[in-house]
């Protein structure tokens, strides 16, 4: 077994510690005492949840934890103790509280259905125990990389505990990334980074976070009311966004292949966010990794974690996703409208994309900003000769089509054989249509009216000048200078 990269780091959480219970079973009959299934049990387990399923994170992806928060003087406590156990690499300080029991959810599970949920627990906020935590947080903080506040809403984290966590980090010169649970997110002054999601963000600064756009605008509004340096919106099935005081948002697709479980994903990204930070990584690069691995949570059944070993496969796994982007119209259609059921925006342009150059690479970045999915449609050999003639393309379409693939700002491929694309547009009916500026106005785009007419949307995009693939071949064909 490889070492994992991030077996240096170590990730302070404190927040929200629960035990989440899962029993399983069969249901074969209704209960003939009220109008409900009765669940046979047949197995039962319990794992680590809300902010100990943060630190059970780190610990699969091979960093250290240190984790804080409460629990009762129970049995539930003593159970979370015992999966913390002192060989692994989680390490708990958790305050034992005289006055309130450990918080436990129990699911009931009929197969991959969850039938019931019993929440466990007091939620009022723990003033009586802020000066315990508030300790055990400052003694741990100097062995700490970066700082991780759990925010459940289940009052680990009052005023009395948030404000003094963050400025004491700040005093020691850790970043401090907050999952937020208030709706004013001034509470959370200080932070480096914010994580809420689509709902939260809304719920805080009035504005929808449903489109690039809308994200942007409440990521932008949230920094305002926190300060952080970033914030980064989680957004279900539409991916990331993040919102950056000195640097353009970055949108990041979902990458989750099947969902079979949304339970502890948020816990999953925050976790891997956390740990890239404290690796050394940059914003963007932290974010895009951790996509992956919710991706990868939101795979699994229950409350479930990611290991190095899972994260890394992911990563380095391009050649079948290279493959995967390729498909023929009937595939594309049927992709495409998965994705609009999902509510994503799918975007659509098309060309011959012989010679990549600065030009296309930017044409494309900007259409996919503007999209939650892009399509490329690539002209067949055939098409291109007779468009540009016998010489042409360079390079034929299955080059193409796999430097297209291989291209982040596209998510599908595929070749079409007439000299428009009109045929294609009007199977796809996408969302949005994205042509160069030079085509000159959008009435003048083939495929522009069935778009509008399906209620989307035609852009004509700053096509960067002096670019062309046919100066690039002419430069390519100049006699050499003699020396």
């Amino acid at each position: 077994m490889t070492a994992s990269p991030y077996e240096h780091c170590t990730v302070l959480v404190l927040g929200d510690i629960m035990l989440d219970r899962y029993v399983f079973g069969d249901v074969r009959r209704i209960s003939p005492e009220a109008p409900i299934p009765v669940l046979r049990a047949h197995s039962s387990r319990a794992v680590l949840g809300g902010a100990a399923n943060v630190a059970k994170n780190v610990e699969a992806l091979g960093g250290r934890a240190l984790l804080i928060g409460l629990i009762g003087d129970d049995s539930a406590g003593r159970e979370i103790a015992a999966l913390c156990p002192d060989s692994g690499r989680i390490t708990l300080r958790a305050v034992v509280s005289a006055s309130r029991p450990t918080t436990v959810k129990t699911r009931f599970m009929s197969g991959a259905h969850q039938l019931l949920r019993l929440d466990e627990e007091i939620a009022t906020p723990a003033d009586a125990d802020a000066e315990s935590l508030l300790a055990a947080y400052r003694a741990a903080l100097p062995d700490a990389d970066v700082v991780v506040l759990s925010d459940y809403a289940k009052g680990v984290l009052p005023d009395s505990v948030l404000a003094p966590a963050i400025t004491a980090a700040r005093e020691a010169g850790k970043k401090v990334i907050a999952d937020p649970k208030r709706l004013d997110f001034a509470g959370y002054a200080g932070v480096s980074v914010l994580t809420p999601n689509e709902i939260e963000v809304q719920a805080s600064t009035g504005i929808s976070a449903a489109s690039n756009e809308g994200a942007v605008a409440a990521g932008q509004a949230a920094l305002n009311a926190s300060g952080a340096e970033a914030v980064l919106v989680t957004r279900s099935a539409k991916g990331l966004t993040l919102v950056r005081r000195r640097a353009a948002p970055l949108h990041l697709p979902t990458q989750a292949r099947e969902v079979a479980d949304v339970s502890g994903a948020g816990d999953t990204l925050i976790a891997s966010f956390a740990v890239l930070i404290a690796s050394g990584a940059d914003l963007a690069e932290a974010a895009r990794v951790a996509n992956v691995a919710a991706g990868l949570s939101v795979a699994k059944q229950g409350t479930a974690t990611v290991d190095h070993h899972e994260l890394a496969a992911a990563l380095h796994a391009p050649a079948e996703t290279l493959d995967a982007k390729i498909c023929t119209l009937d595939q594309a259609v049927n992709q495409v409208r998965a994705w609009q059921k999902q509510g994503l925006r799918v975007g659509f342009t098309n060309g011959c994309f012989d010679l990549i150059h600065p030009g296309h690479v930017r044409l494309l970045t900007r259409a996919r900003a503007r999209c939650d999915r892009l399509v490329m449609a690539l002209n067949s050999d055939a098409s291109v000769r007779r468009l540009k003639g016998p010489t042409r393309p360079v390079q034929n379409e299955a080059s193409r089509a796999t430097v297209m693939a291989g291209m982040e700002a596209v998510d599908l491929v595929l070749i079409f054989e007439q000299d428009t694309p009109l045929e294609v547009i009007t199977a796809l009916l996408p969302d949005m249509l994205f042509k160069g500026a030079d085509w000159g106005s959008i009435d003048q785009v083939v495929g522009s009216d069935v778009v509008i007419a399906h209620g989307g949307e035609v852009a004509l995009l700053d096509f960067e000048t002096g670019h062309s693939t046919t100066n690039l071949i002419a430069r390519s064909q100049l006699p050499e200078k003699q020396s």
